[in-house]
């Protein structure tokens, strides 16, 4: 252990500890810009400087290490001095549109700002006057507002192994944009959205599509539904004070009803469906030969990335839906057909926690089966938690409500398609079933469980031998394919049978449409929630779903069957794109 001093308090840590965590483990806050705790530290923005006794120069704490017998202080006025005018340069390149700005109120600078007491700024306003990015329809980039922090660079290539942003240019002409400087849209952007969740202000950014949404709900000449998705439950919360993974499925159903929705689905519901239709492809595969590993399709972001870099692996993927568009699928047919209300004239709203499930309700014709676009808008947590504010809605006070039992009511195994590892624990619950005809004893499959990157397990299914592999976060999907690629050239056995990608660490818990400040604390606070729902369910595998034995006996009448096809599965296709 390393003994050290910060501000005369004794501190003891472990070596390697930055300076910047030492104080935190003992309370004392230093300000931070381009610091994140889900990235390695570089230093950029100087805000973070402190003095160590016997050193000639400042010292940043985000990216210094302690060493034995230090003497740090973090606060004097020759250092609040330095900090503030790093604010004040920052600030004279920024714009003074806070209350226009989605980050009101929940914006790093302007937090900083605040605490310093900044009201001016002694340097003349010099702000860039580069045109507003929001070519994919999913996420938008506003140079002017950009502090060059370098954090959407860093996830985007360090996290996500995407490198579709990067530092272009020179010194004050320093930008972050896509490589080569083309739009979001012509770079290699899966739209995961990590760029918005992990920037400190308002420079990108969830493409904000809740004015169609109130526009639909107000003019009342749409029949409306809504679904909301696992991760939203345990998240949306945050937005209004709740710590993060407190459960609120009963109050968001509640909330649903009061901004005027006609009826309020979830998307636990067809995450059941979707694990008859995939468990079910899984079965067949095995059983007669089908190309494996078979990998989920259930993220977009991840399906994005497949079809532009891994299009080797597209009869790998399952064709399966993912339950967004299945919901929205069956909203417009069986729901439709029971309310008497025509596909067109349907409204389908989803909740989702990630950015990229705006590309895909418009992602090909398979995503309009009926004839019309299965789910018409897309929200964000975010965009959500500000139409609930903006309706003068108290979340907190609501009451619990249930989910329109139609398409509402879900097993466990449903809502754990919110966490990495959960489509895989939820597949393996019903393939087991589905080809041994029994249930199991023990439900929970705790190997695929957890924040590790890369998790894999076998699996023993009555002598059939069942091994997977689970990934999450985009950078680490590579090194699991290119396993699989060796395999086959090598003429080798598979080394799986089955593959979970999710782009985001944790999965749909960490998507880049939740609340901002996710950390691995946070997200394993919002895992905790999605487990504690799926222990309470009365019925933990999705086969045991009865409304999904309805709608089978009533509409589908079998998994993989001719009108599943039609209404419930999927085709990829190679998407050209600069390579990264």
């Amino acid at each position: 252990m390393i003994e050290l001093e910060i501000n005369g308090i004794p501190v003891s840590v472990e070596a390697g500890t930055t300076i910047l965590d030492a104080a935190e483990q003992v309370g004392v806050k230093i300000p931070k810009l381009c610091f994140h705790h889900d990235l390695e530290p570089w230093a950029a923005c100087g805000i973070c400087v402190v003095k160590a006794e016997g050193s000639p120069k400042m010292l940043r704490a985000c990216a210094t290490a302690v060493a034995p017998g230090m003497k740090i202080i973090t606060h004097d006025p020759e250092i609040v001095k330095v900090r503030r005018t790093v604010l004040e340069l920052t600030l004279s390149t920024h714009p003074n549109d806070c209350l226009q700005c989605g980050r009101n109120g929940n914006c790093e600078l302007q937090t900083l700002a605040e605490e310093f007491g900044i009201r001016e700024v002694p340097y003349e306003k010099r702000i860039a006057e580069i045109p507003v990015d929001n070519s994919t329809g999913s996420i938008v980039l506003n140079p002017e507002k950009c502090i060059k922090c370098g954090r959407c660079a860093k996830v985007c290539q360090d996290m996500q192994g995407v490198w579709a942003l990067e530092f272009i240019g020179r010194g004050e002409d320093t930008r972050i944009a896509p490589a080569a400087d083309v739009t979001l849209n012509e770079s290699p952007c899966i739209k995961c959205g990590q760029c918005s969740a992990h920037c400190p202000v308002g420079a990108i950014y969830e493409n904000d599509q809740t004015r169609p949404v109130w526009n639909a709900l107000e003019e009342g000449e749409k029949h409306c539904v809504v679904q909301i998705a696992p991760a939203v439950r345990v998240a949306i919360g945050e937005a209004f004070g709740m710590e993060p993974g407190t459960l609120s499925t009963g109050k968001l159903y509640s909330a649903l009803r009061r901004l005027g929705f006609n009826a309020v689905f979830d998307t636990n519901f067809t995450a059941d469906l979707t694990i008859l239709e995939e468990g079910s492809e899984f079965v067949k595969r095995v059983t007669e030969g089908g190309v494996l590993p078979q990998i989920t399709s259930c993220c977009p972001a991840w399906t994005d990335y497949m079809e532009k870099y891994a299009n080797d692996f597209i009869d790998n993927f399952s064709t399966a839906k993912s339950p967004q568009q299945m919901l929205g699928a069956m909203a417009k047919s069986y729901y439709a057909e029971k309310a008497g209300v025509a596909a067109k004239d349907m409204y389908v709203v989803s909740i989702m926690p990630c950015t990229a499930k705006k590309f895909e309700v418009s992602r090909d014709d398979n995503m309009s089966s009926t004839g019309f676009q299965d789910v018409d808008v897309a929200l964000t947590t975010r965009e959500l938690a500000r139409m609930i504010k903006q309706a003068g809605i108290e979340f907190t006070e609501l009451p619990e409500e249930e989910a329109d039992s139609l398409l509402g009511e879900y097993s466990g195994a449903g809502t754990i398609f919110g966490v990495t590892g959960g489509v895989m624990e939820a597949a393996l619950r019903s393939a087991y079933y589905l080809i041994t005809k029994e249930d199991l004893e023990d439900v929970n499959f705790i190997d695929c469980r957890g924040l590790e990157g890369v998790k894999e397990a076998e699996i023993d299914i009555k002598g059939t031998k069942i091994r997977i592999a689970i990934a999450h976060q985009m950078g680490n999907v590579e090194a699991v394919l290119d396993k699989v690629r060796q395999a086959k050239e090598n003429g080798e056995e598979l080394p799986w049978h089955f593959i979970e990608v999710m782009a985001c660490r944790g999965g749909c818990i960490g998507g880049g449409g939740q609340p901002h400040g996710a950390t691995d604390e946070v997200r394993l606070k919002r895992t905790a929630g999605i487990y504690t729902d799926d222990e309470k369910s009365v019925q933990r595998c999705s086969h045991h779903n009865p409304m999904i034995t309805k709608i089978y006996e009533e509409f589908l009448g079998e998994p993989m069957s001719h009108k599943a096809h039609e209404l419930l599965h999927t085709g990829y296709q190679e998407r050209a794109v600069y390579k990264k």
